[in-house]
């Protein structure tokens, strides 16, 4: 399976070619970044338009500024997409959408297969305990640049589909008590911290504690492997880590 790298030049998109390059069923068909010399002989481009070689899918680990333009090329050239960035605005989510209309589009905030084990688990205990006060804690190394990060907010609305709409509170300040329909979510930014979510669900009585620790970053890469080769054999439509588990 030929898979072009977007952003291949990121923390990210250095780990996923390490990885495909030591795999069997993959292969770089190109890798795309902006901080790349263009030299096509080695693989090596700066825009996904100046790729038009062959190639199954496309794996963006960039920045989620360029959706438009990874969207575009994806859909004149008939490309799946494994989308793994987060922080897009809502006109860039309505893009996606729309791409998903003419391509198979595969969107997760957190590639990590036993993140959408923890989002699946946390679902069914608020659904168990429906009067519990719900908190989400989330620690990421100093450099990331989103706050709440992408997973803890996939976290809170797999929640609310159990329990209905409920409020996110960003950290707590002030003087007002906590309020029945509130889902704290936390942020601590130290360090090195590779990326830990903590789902703390308490009814005064008992308190029952979900927590993913991701070990190594590699995790993600492989990840966003299997979405690539699941997504190659799907039809056009938008799917997340829910189409792997369940």
């Amino acid at each position: 399976m030929k898979v072009i790298i977007n952003g291949a030049n990121g923390r990210m998109g250095r780990m996923l070619t390490a990885c495909i390059e030591e795999s069997a069923d993959f292969a770089i068909a190109a890798r795309v970044s902006r901080s790349f010399t263009l030299c096509p002989e080695a693989g090596i481009y700066q825009t996904l338009e100046q790729f038009e070689g062959e190639a199954d899918c496309v794996i963006d680990f960039s920045n989620h500024v360029e959706t438009g333009s990874l969207l575009g090329y994806c859909v004149m050239r008939g490309l799946p997409v494994v989308i793994a960035t987060t922080g897009q605005s809502a006109e860039e989510l309505q893009q996606i959408e729309y791409a998903a209309k003419s391509i198979p589009v595969f969107l997760s905030a957190n590639m990590s297969l036993g993140v959408a084990v923890l989002a699946d688990l946390a679902k069914r205990a608020a659904a168990m305990f429906p009067e519990a006060d719900i908190e989400i804690i989330e620690r990421h190394h100093n450099q990331k640049l989103d706050a709440p990060s992408g997973t803890a907010l996939l976290l809170a609305k797999r929640i609310c589909e159990a329990r209905g709409d409920m409020r996110f509170v960003l950290g707590r300040s002030g003087h007002a008590k906590r309020e029945p329909d509130e889902i704290g979510i936390h942020a601590l930014r130290y360090g090195s911290e590779t990326g830990t979510h903590e789902i703390i669900i308490s009814n005064g009585k008992e308190t029952l504690t979900l927590k993913h620790e991701a070990e190594n970053r590699a995790l993600f890469a492989q990840g966003a492997m299997v979405a690539a080769k699941t997504l190659v054999t799907m039809q056009p439509g938008l799917y997340d880590m829910r189409s792997i588990v369940e």
